[in-house]
């Protein structure tokens, strides 16, 4: 308060009284009623949630969350606070979330090779796991050079089943990426993946014939989007966006591809395990997963 920041320099009385002159009206006895006054239930009530607030934010990767994520990353912890309530004092004290930069396109078409046809034409939905992957990658600067991450996404969870990093972005950092995912579900027993789109933009990575013939192998349906369509691969794109925004950026600076390795692994975990999505009715990938088999077990046929 005004008064407070200058009483010990002016007075409380000329301070009033200059106040007043100047269409403030203030009396010194309404003065230090109010500042004798004990604090309302509100105000205690704030004042506990602010310091939730600040736990919360020390947290790693939570302090990229806007106020709709913390709210609901408080309400998670068994925090019973209202969103407006968030809303309000993370906007008084100049709290905000991570801002997504401008995306910048790594993969570059080759127009000399022939590619699949697109399989998905922007449906990026999926009735159940393993019918439809995205995929992309992108780069981090580091003091080493350039490092590349490659990422594939289950549409149905947005649960990150693969990913890889290299210091240059040839066809071997995307193969390296689908064994990696391919590994993760025959590790949880999936081994038929036959119906599964995998779709990728047309970055000549992904249209290689390496790539292309690892997919068939695998009972893998390739989809490669149109070319200079900006939607062509737009969830991949998202979940990126969500990873340079909610770690890159505030987590650096980088070192090299082990630094980048290490702290991409950490947040592959919290973002499986943890973060929560709009889009699949503020879940977890890993709890929309185990929902939908919890489901289908239910559903089966017992002998």
């Amino acid at each position: 308060m005004f008064i407070d920041e200058h009483r010990d320099r002016f007075g409380v009385e000329p301070i009033c009284r200059v106040l007043t002159e100047h269409g403030i009206k203030i009396a010194p006895s309404t003065y230090y009623e109010a500042r004798n006054r004990p604090p309302s239930r509100r105000a205690l009530r704030d004042t506990e949630i602010v310091e939730l607030i600040k736990t919360a934010r020390q947290q790693r990767f939570v302090d990229g969350f806007g106020a709709r994520k913390l709210w609901l990353y408080l309400r998670r912890q068994g925090h019973d606070v209202a969103r407006c309530t968030v809303e309000r004092l993370m906007a008084q004290n100049g709290w905000h979330g991570a801002l997504r930069g401008k995306q910048v396109r790594t993969t570059i078409a080759d127009p000399k090779q022939a590619r699949a046809a697109d399989l998905v034409d922007r449906d990026f939905t999926a009735p159940a796991p393993n019918r439809l992957w995205v995929a992309d990658f992108t780069y981090v600067p580091t003091w080493a050079g350039i490092v590349y991450v490659a990422f594939i996404i289950d549409v149905f969870s947005r649960l990150i089943v693969g990913w890889r990093a290299a210091t240059t972005m040839t066809t071997e950092l995307v193969l390296d990426t689908l064994e990696h995912a391919l590994w993760t579900r025959h590790q949880a027993g999936i081994t038929d993946l036959t119906g599964l789109v995998h779709h990728t933009d047309a970055g000549s990575q992904y249209t290689s014939f390496a790539f292309t013939s690892r997919l068939i192998e695998a009972g893998v349906d390739p989809s490669v989007g149109s070319v200079g369509d900006a939607y062509d691969n737009a969830l991949a794109e998202s979940q990126i966006g969500l990873y340079k925004s909610e770690m890159i950026r505030r987590c650096g600076p980088w070192r090299n591809v082990d630094h980048v390795e290490i702290e991409t692994l950490h947040w592959v975990h919290w973002f499986n395990h943890e973060r929560t999505h709009e889009a699949i009715d503020d879940l977890t990938p890993i709890e929309v997963e185990t929902a939908y088999y919890a489901a289908r077990n239910r559903l089966s046929p017992t002998g």
